[in-house]
């Protein structure tokens, strides 16, 4: 049974840095996309970063570039470091795994955690 579990998640000041970790069991995932999701108050969920299986390349929301950091060490474990965290980051972050692209959309995950929360105090 596949299992995506999110960890690294807390109540932080604005400024501050984040280390999500998302570790993923059931099967091997080296032909996978590995992302990051986000879903803020009353908002929908939406993509924040990805680490592709091809050539490991990186994408990310322009929200986010240059103060998110997507890693991936291993075929089914994946970090987001979150630096300069401000408080519209607050949100609940998901992790997913999926085979295709494009790597921003939501329905191309066929895998996903059950997320952490992420409180960004200003």
């Amino acid at each position: 049974q596949v299992q995506l579990v999110e960890s690294g998640g807390g109540l932080v000041q604005a400024g501050s840095s984040l280390r999500l970790s998302c570790v993923a069991s059931g099967r091997s995932f080296s032909n996978y996309n590995m992302a990051w999701f986000r879903q803020a108050p009353g908002k929908e969920r939406a993509f924040v970063a990805a680490s592709t299986w091809i050539s490991l390349s990186t994408h990310y929301d322009d929200s986010v570039k240059g103060r998110f950091t997507i890693s991936r060490d291993n075929a089914n474990t994946v970090y987001l470091q979150m630096n300069s965290l401000k408080p519209e980051d607050t949100a609940v972050y998901y992790c997913a795994v999926g085979p295709t692209f494009p790597t921003v959309r939501e329905t191309n995950y066929n895998f996903w955690g059950q997320g952490t929360q992420v409180t960004v105090s200003s």
